[in-house]
């Protein structure tokens, strides 16, 4: 009986403390199968701890116990600085953990966001997890958990591993680098508030701007449908309204968007409409974007007259394109181009 004692904590307290001193023990030598075990052990003892098991129920106090042990060392660093080195499996019991503890609450106080924003980096050492790809899409859990606070938001848009997601957006990994557009579409998407008073800074949507349209420009075709729908969402959110007027006043921008209106892909033709169309509705449009629009005139009337594959019953997308054929028309005529393409010089 003092053997299963030993080998299984009394108290929530002690199995963090025993979880620690054999997280601390990996070193990533590839020789860690009993110490990985260990962790195994713990870690399911630490989920039955939240969740409960068939025979068992999670007990509140319990919880609580575990919770500020975990609060009161270095655990969830320990355990986030060593995901590549823990078994599979284990890797989830940590987003179990991570995801349970985030979701606590005290009054209307979230301890957990409050401990890791006083530990930031946590929080970076996870950021980082598309470096490692065997862990990306375990990181990438527990970071989309902690983006739904508005507070983690806010820090991570403002830490500078940030910008390295549209580089993680390319990964050669399909999985990985859908699993890092899918954070970066949260950090941009979920807290309105706090992503439009990330944008009001110039600096910001500089890089922004440039680091979306290499995605736009240079990526697959996942990642440019998915990055042209994420420009358009946020062009058109009226707090967004730094972003739209720094996007369309840019003839180059343009030249992008009109590419993917000529592209092959119906899909990504409909979602560059979105932002098209921002740009023909400008009523302060910059003179290079005019003049494109001006050379354009005739082939861009005659692709949106063309342009309802699929959408005669979509009554906004019909009204939008014929307010814009309606704009466009009324754009001085020049010339008839020789040059068949849509001219973008």
């Amino acid at each position: 009986m003092a053997f299963l004692f030993k080998r299984n904590p009394k108290t929530p307290a002690e199995l963090i403390r025993v979880l620690n001193d054999q997280v601390a023990k990996l070193d990533g030598s590839g020789d860690n199968r009993k110490i990985q075990d260990e962790c195994g052990r713990y870690l399911s003892q630490i989920r039955i701890i939240l969740y409960g098991d068939d025979d068992n129920d999670p007990q509140p106090d319990q919880i609580a116990q575990l919770s500020q042990e975990v609060y009161s060392t270095d655990c969830l660093y320990l355990l986030a600085a060593n995901l590549a080195n823990l078994a599979f499996d284990s890797r989830k019991d940590v987003v179990i953990l991570f995801s349970t503890l985030l979701r606590r609450q005290i009054g209307n106080r979230s301890p957990t966001v409050d401990y890791l924003l006083s530990r930031p980096q946590i929080l970076q050492v996870l950021f980082k997890g598309p470096e490692i790809p065997e862990i990306t899409l375990t990181t990438g859990q527990i970071i989309r958990d902690c983006i739904k606070h508005a507070s983690i938001n806010k820090f991570l848009l403002n830490d500078k591993i940030f910008w390295n997601y549209f580089r993680y957006c390319s990964s050669n990994s399909f999985e990985n680098s859908t699993d890092s557009f899918n954070t970066l579409n949260d950090l941009l998407t979920v807290h309105k508030k706090v992503v439009a008073e990330w944008l009001s800074n110039s600096n910001n949507v500089d890089i922004f701007i440039r680091s979306i349209n290499g995605l736009i420009r240079d990526g697959n075709y996942v990642t440019k449908r998915q990055s042209i729908k994420l420009l358009s969402q946020l062009i058109l959110q009226k707090q967004n309204n730094s972003l739209m007027i720094k996007y369309v006043e840019s003839s180059e921008n343009l030249k992008i968007i009109m590419n993917l209106l000529s592209d092959k892909s119906r899909n990504l033709q409909f979602e560059a409409f979105h932002v098209f169309k921002v740009f023909v509705a400008n009523p302060k449009k910059s003179r290079p974007v005019l003049d494109i629009l001006i050379k354009n005139r005739d082939k861009l009337l005659l692709f949106l007259k063309n342009f309802s594959f699929d959408r005669r019953d979509d009554t906004v997308f019909n009204e939008e394109r014929e307010f814009l054929i309606e704009q466009i028309d009324e754009l001085p005529r020049i010339n008839v181009l020789s040059n068949k393409s849509i001219q973008q010089k």
